[in-house]
Order: C-alpha cells, then sequence, then structure tokens
C-alpha cells in the first residue's frame, strides 16, 4: 500500500469505458494530473442533485479493479449517486500507492489532496452534485488518504469510510509508514477540529496494516472524548464474526461507527472474487459504508462547515 451545483449536460463529457454508464475523464492542476472513472447513474438529470462519491484504491489496485471488487456502481445504479474512481498511475508510485505518507501529500491544495480535491470540484461543476452529500472513502493507502482529505477538507467531504486504512498524519516518511503499518502511528494522530462522521472496517487479523490503525482514525474522527458507545455482535452471511461500535456526540448531533472483523485480513469485506484484495465472506462493506455516508449531509447538527 506504499509504494456545484452544476446542470448535468445533456451529453456527460467523458469517453465511455466499457462498464455501463461509467465515462473515463481527467482532471489536472500545478500539482499534477489524475485519470478517474466516473460512473453515472442512468437516472441522472431527473431533476433532483445527486450525491457523489468519491472512492480510493489501495496499492496495486487499478480504478476499474476497485470498481469490480467492491461492487459500488450496482449500489450508485440501485440508490441513484455518483462515483468517481481516480486512478494512481506508477509514475506517481512505482506500487500505485497514493503518498499517504508524504508530507507534501497531507496538506490542503497541496499534491495529491488538491488533485482529488480538484477532480471532486470538477465533477460538482459539470453535474447536478448536491453539495451537502459529497464522500470519500477508500482501501488501504486508499483508505488513508480518504483519511487525509476528510481532514483537509471538511468544507467539502460530509462524511468518510476508511477501509483498512490509517489515520491522518500517521507518517512523514516512507520508513515512518512502514512502522505505522505495523503498529500504528507513534504519535496519537491529530484530531479533527469539527467532527468528521467516519466508518472503519478492519480485520482483526490484518497483517498489512495492524488494526490499531482503525483504533486510530476513529479517534481522530472525535473532537472530543466524552462520547456514548453501544456496541452490537453480528455474523455475516458468509460466516464471518462481527463488533459493530456506534460513537455519538451527547446530543446526538453526529456519530462514527467502527466494524472490527473477526478473523478478517487485508482486504474489501464482502467483496466480489472477482476484483483484487476482496473477502466475499466478510460483511457487505460497500452497503453498510453507503448506508452511513447517505445518513450524513455537511451542515447536520453542530457541524461547522464553513
Amino acid at each position: 500500500m506504499i509504494g456545484y451545483l452544476g446542470v448535468a449536460p445533456t451529453r456527460p463529457r467523458g469517453r465511455a469505458i466499457g462498464r455501463l454508464h461509467a465515462l473515463e475523464r481527467r482532471f489536472g492542476n500545478q500539482a499534477g494530473s489524475r485519470a478517474y472513472d466516473l460512473f453515472v447513474p442512468s437516472e441522472h438529470g431527473g431533476g433532483s442533485p445527486l450525491p457523489l462519491v468519491v472512492m480510493l484504491h489501495g496499492c496495486s489496485q487499478t480504478s476499474r479493479d476497485f470498481a469490480i471488487g467492491t461492487r459500488m456502481d450496482e449500489l450508485a445504479e440501485q440508490h441513484g449517486f455518483l462515483v468517481a474512481y481516480p486512478d494512481q498511475p506508477r509514475s506517481a508510485n512505482v506500487a500505485k500507492s497514493w503518498n499517504w505518507f508524504r508530507d507534501g501529500d497531507q496538506r490542503r491544495e497541496r499534491g495529491e489532496p488538491s488533485i482529488l480535491a480538484g477532480l471532486t470540484r470538477q465533477v460538482m461543476q459539470e453535474f447536478d452534485v448536491d453539495p451537502t452529500r459529497v464522500y470519500v472513502a477508500g482501501l488501504s493507502a486508499g483508505g488513508a488518504a480518504a483519511s487525509i482529505l476528510a481532514m483537509a477538507y471538511p468544507d467539502l467531504y460530509a462524511a468518510v469510510g476508511i477501509h483498512s486504512g490509517l489515520a491522518c498524519g500517521s507518517a512523514g516518511s516512507m520508513s515512518a509508514a512502514l512502522l505505522a503499518m505495523r503498529r500504528g502511528a507513534f504519535l496519537e494522530p491529530q484530531r479533527a477540529t469539527h467532527p468528521m462522521p467516519t466508518i472503519v472496517f478492519h480485520g482483526d487479523r490484518d497483517t498489512t496494516v495492524s488494526p490499531v490503525n482503525g483504533d486510530q482514525a476513529i479517534a481522530q474522527s472525535l473532537p472530543i472524548s466524552n462520547v456514548s458507545r453501544v456496541t452490537d455482535h453480528g455474523r455475516s452471511q458468509g460466516g464471518m464474526a462481527y463488533t459493530r461500535t456506534i460513537l455519538t456526540e451527547p446530543a446526538g448531533a453526529w456519530s462514527s461507527e467502527q466494524w472490527v472483523l473477526h478473523g478478517g485480513g487485508h482486504a474489501w469485506s464482502g467483496g466480489h472474487p472477482s476484483g483484487s484484495h476482496t473477502d466475499p465472506a466478510g460483511p457487505d462493506a460497500s452497503r453498510e459504508i453507503m448506508r452511513f455516508l447517505m445518513s450524513h449531509a455537511k451542515g447536520d447538527g453542530s457541524r461547522n462547515t464553513g
């Protein structure tokens, strides 16, 4: 893993890439450029602004591989939201990893965060997107990059999903990244200034990114420590046991969720086996992450999004 609302055009710009309703697009700025696939549900342009989800793949994956494994296109078609899948080229990282461990790629309007936020804004400008319902999620290095975007752009993203990833600021170099992946961040990551609703999935048998990183990602999302916790236990249809903890602010204005997958490794839970780094036996992370994200809109409760 190392390695605004606008009116939708009659014919959305971008080259069709084979997947139904998917377009190939590109965004660039002074920090560089990235290609991305954009899934547009067949019912777009019907008068109601659509939510947008930015999905960040993991190390060694491609955007299309990630789309297949997560089956997010199917959910987007079913529930009516746009999905952007940025692709990290080998020219930026030989392992196709987002550079979450470099200081220059952890800050607002710098490096990769500026590119990813820029392509998010590009979609918002060209399609009828609800600006209060823009989200980001990712796996592994993509989960770490998603946590960076959530911290750097709380005015842009309403909630974040982190699967098998790390908290923002967990490392500032390659060597520190390797240590953080094995043991968690040496120093406790900085907490969010404003509450960022966060859902975390992490396998307790993950030997690539230690499960302690999931704990740190959840802790980072909470600007206060006096939250209520409700825990339940269950088992997926595929037989994997899990523990879900819901953390809620005392007044109930916002919440975060942590899913611990018992026996789970470094893979997208409930994913399709045709995609890489998936575990079909686990609970459906795609569906649960989207349920959580869609339940939060920017400006909910006490959240200051200015």
